[in-house]
């Protein structure tokens, strides 16, 4: 006995002598990391590029698609030489995107764009975004635009589609088969398990928790998909029949054909592609293209670093970015705690005349909502000006924290409204007593262990009546939120809400939205309101600088694995109550 006592006491101290140890290579690694960081300051300190003669903007459609760019990171590239880190999926900004192409075609000495890849994984309204600033670049320039890819989706290629020539790998092949929604139900699987979702909403067309009590989509809810999929198809069917002189008609054909199977000459048959060749030979087609056989290739994050003129004046418009589902005070994606801080920061300069609120989310906490649309409500209550300008979406919570704004643009195939509320609450009796898992309780009052018991012995009536009252006060101040912030009445906003996703474009006709636009579009109006011609743009939250980002690879910190604990954690704290519009897999 005694031994045992011991060896239970020299344990932890072998255990704790090994912790200590590690916490001290750890701290010298990172000390080192910091100290290495400091050396290298000139390199942590982006550099200004200057155009040279001959260049031409590589655009390279791969990796991801955000909101806002980062600082340019001097150490991506040899981080991608570590194996724990070179797997990382690359982000572009679309900031950054839209605004090289817009220096792209103001310098003369950018000569052309060079639309490489096909494969970035961005959707319908920012694609229409890049699309449509490639556009302006060629009617205001005239200069070419051409593109090369060893295969393309169908968005990429209807971004590509605006090139003035289109080259394919000899065993490329264009993706044009149609868009479809696939979506996934747990219901079965829950019950196998013995598991099951306690379901609380409001709206015939919310369709978020639809996968925890259904085994296949609603009437409602295929309605809708199906119009949305259908507005974006029309969309990409109708601008690359214009850009490539192809018919409506046979480009439907193609895609009922699933002409993606056919080998490359069959895409320059059909016209989809212009030629057919290898990738070292686009080399010689820029070397022609460009007029120089010294022409310069700028990459995206290359041409980010050539200095912008900025305007004399001290006039500011505030563009807030707001990306990803909403949260309270923790977590990856829009959180309230920090856009509130980015809203106090804007409300401190008084340099600052109006503000674009940038919004591309899918919606979340309905308290973290209703605090930053409040947040809203307070910069124009200091005489801002607020313009929101929605990117890919602005559905649910989404839209909740965009209603408020004084004016409101949204790109034709912006997925928005989804204008309800839902809670899930599992109940995991049946699990609990297949395993064996017995439950008794004391308590001071009736509901005293409502919260727990719900989840362990699932809710009676009482309970659900409860439960839904709450939920259904929760819809009716949504409504009434909408409805103070578009100009209507709450039973207007209600016949059009139900839960129910609206393009843009449809979105419009029915007043959810002023405007169809991009973001260039909503700084221009937000100009016009606030009563200034000249101004420069602060962009909030401010970039993260590349000691930060350096430090963040080297932690961890930012990897996928990390995010997703954060949200898990996140979900954990957050009420039940969503405004949420549910994930769909678009191809």
């Amino acid at each position: 006995m005694q031994i045992f006592v011991r060896n239970n006491e020299q344990q932890p101290q072998r255990r704790g002598g090994c912790l200590r140890g590690c916490l001290i290579a750890l701290a010298i690694y990172f000390v080192c990391s910091f100290i290495l960081g400091l050396m290298m300051g000139d390199m942590l300190s982006p550099q200004k590029v200057k155009l040279e003669d001959y260049s031409v903007y590589k655009l390279e459609l791969n990796g991801s698609l955000v909101e806002q760019a980062q600082e340019a990171n001097p150490f991506a590239d040899l981080m991608k030489e570590v194996p724990m880190y070179g797997d990382q999926t690359v982000s572009t900004g679309l900031d950054q995107i839209l605004d090289n192409i817009r220096l792209a075609e103001q310098d003369d000495k950018i000569k052309g764009i060079y639309l490489y890849d096909g494969s970035m994984a961005m959707s319908p309204a920012s694609a229409k975004a890049i699309r449509d600033r490639l556009l302006l670049f060629k009617q205001r320039s005239g200069k070419w635009i051409i593109a090369y890819s060893d295969s393309y989706n169908a968005t990429n290629y209807y971004v590509a589609s605006v090139a003035d020539k289109i080259y394919l790998n000899f065993t490329g092949h264009i993706g044009w088969h149609g868009l479809a929604a696939q979506k996934m139900y747990f219901t079965r699987l829950m019950e196998k398990v013995g598991v099951e979702m306690q379901i609380l909403k409001v709206g015939t067309f919310k369709s978020a928790v639809e996968p925890y009590f259904r085994t296949s989509m609603s009437e409602a809810d295929r309605l809708q998909t199906q119009r949305y999929l259908q507005g974006i198809w029309d969309e990409y069917r109708q601008a690359v029949s214009a850009s490539r002189g192809i018919s409506e008609a046979d480009l439907d054909k193609y895609a009922e054909q699933y002409i993606d199977l056919n080998n490359a000459n069959a895409f320059v048959t059909s016209h989809l592609a212009d030629t057919i060749v290898y990738r070292e030979d686009m080399d010689e087609i820029l070397r022609i293209m460009s007029g120089s056989k010294d022409y310069k290739l700028m990459s995206t994050a290359k041409l980010a670093q050539v200095e912008r003129p900025k305007a004399k004046t001290k006039d500011r418009i505030a563009v807030l970015y707001a990306e990803g589902t909403i949260v309270g005070d923790e977590g990856d994606g829009i959180t309230a705690k920090n856009i509130l801080k980015q809203i106090k920061e804007i409300k401190k300069d008084d340099q600052v005349k109006a503000v674009v609120f940038r919004v591309n989310s899918p919606g979340g906490s309905a308290d973290a909502s209703e605090e930053i649309w409040h947040g809203v409500k307070d910069m124009q209550a200091k005489g801002l000006p607020v313009v929101v300008s929605m990117s890919d979406l602005a559905a649910s919570g989404g839209y909740y924290i965009s209603c408020a704004a004084d004016y409101i643009y949204a790109e034709p195939t912006t997925l928005t409204g989804s204008i309800g509320i839902f809670g899930t609450i599992p109940n995991v009796k049946k699990l609990r007593e297949k395993i064996g898992l017995d439950m008794d309780e004391v308590g001071t009052h009736r509901h005293s262990a409502m919260e727990s018991s719900m989840i362990m012995n699932g809710m009676n009536s009482e309970e659900q009546a409860m439960m839904q009252a709450m939920i259904e006060r929760g819809y009716d101040l949504f409504t009434s939120r909408c409805a103070d912030g578009r100009k209507m009445t709450q039973d207007d906003i209600k016949k059009i809400a139900e839960g129910r996703v609206w393009l843009g474009k449809d979105a419009l006709e029915i007043g959810l939205v002023d405007s169809l636009g991009n973001i260039d579009d909503a700084i221009a109006k937000a100009a016009q309101l606030a009563g200034i011609e000249s101004y420069d743009i602060n962009y909030y939250p401010e970039k993260q600088d590349p000691l930060e980002q350096m430090l963040k690879m080297l932690t961890g910190e930012d990897t996928e694995e990390e995010r997703i604990i954060a949200r898990l954690k996140t979900m954990a704290k957050e009420p039940r109550i969503l405004m949420l519009m549910e994930p769909v897999v678009i191809k």
